[in-house]
């Protein structure tokens, strides 16, 4: 209740500021709707929404599941030798630069409109996060620890078995956290791009209607996705790294 009660607080005083802003500025919902019409095309466009909420989900699920792998990996390479860090690294950094729907308009044209597309988007997106977090925490290994295990002959793979891992475990999952708001991100972008579903595609369609309550709903569903994402990479860092929590 300590953790969750504070930010409960603060969003119900933002809700409660933003229906009385509304209700007495006499704001069009086209304009800006207040969080009572928000709700009310929750319940009234479930039905759409639902099904587009899935197809979203199915396409970050996929995408963020390329990303991790291709993170970890990419990690494990740049650690294993300098060479390749300065080969690779600055890369990796620059990949970064690329605006996000110019990556998404080119994936679309060389792999079509199906999920691949947005798969590949979403996973470009969040991919630097994973990987740069990663290379830290295996770059964050106790160098005395490793001397140690040297020293009694233990070669790579044992050091990261035993130093290196446990030691990137930490940083890997904060990438995870912050690659999963992105992956939802990359989703929105992969489906404007070239899609005829997810709630990206049907905030397009609100957007065009002025359909303003309807496209804040769907707001309000993307957003749900992204917290859920977050509290499960934040559970499965409690489950594979006990002692963090012991430590709190």
């Amino acid at each position: 209740m300590k953790k969750i009660g504070p930010p409960a607080a603060f969003a119900l005083l933002v809700l409660g500021a933003w229906e009385l802003v509304v209700a007495l500025s006499g704001t069009s919902e086209s304009v800006l709707p207040s969080p009572v019409e928000v709700v009310r095309a929750l319940g009234e466009h479930g039905g759409t929404l639902a099904p587009a909420a899935w197809t979203t989900l199915s396409e970050v699920l996929a995408g963020f599941g390329v990303a991790a792998a291709a993170g970890a990996l990419s990690a494990l390479a740049v650690a294993s030798s300098r060479l390749v860090e300065r080969a690779v690294y600055p890369w990796l950094v620059i990949s970064q630069v690329v605006p996000v729907p110019a990556i998404a308009a080119l994936v679309v044209v060389w792999t079509g409109f199906g999920i691949a597309s947005k798969v590949v988007v979403i996973a470009l997106v969040s991919f630097f996060p994973i990987a740069v977090n990663a290379i830290d925490g295996l770059r964050a290994a106790d160098p005395g620890l490793l001397e140690a295990l040297a020293s009694l002959g233990a070669g790579r793979a044992a050091q990261l078995r035993l130093v290196r891992g446990p030691a990137a475990l930490p940083y890997f999952f904060s990438g995870l956290r912050v690659a999963g708001v992105l992956s939802v991100i990359g989703a929105v972008f992969a489906e404007w791009v070239g899609s005829s579903s997810g709630l990206g595609y049907l905030i397009l369609q609100y957007n065009n209607e002025v359909a303003t309550p309807e496209e804040f709903a769907a707001i309000v569903v993307l957003a749900a996705i992204a917290i859920a994402l977050f509290a499960g990479v934040t559970l499965a860092e409690r489950v594979a790294l006990p002692w963090q929590r012991r430590a709190e």
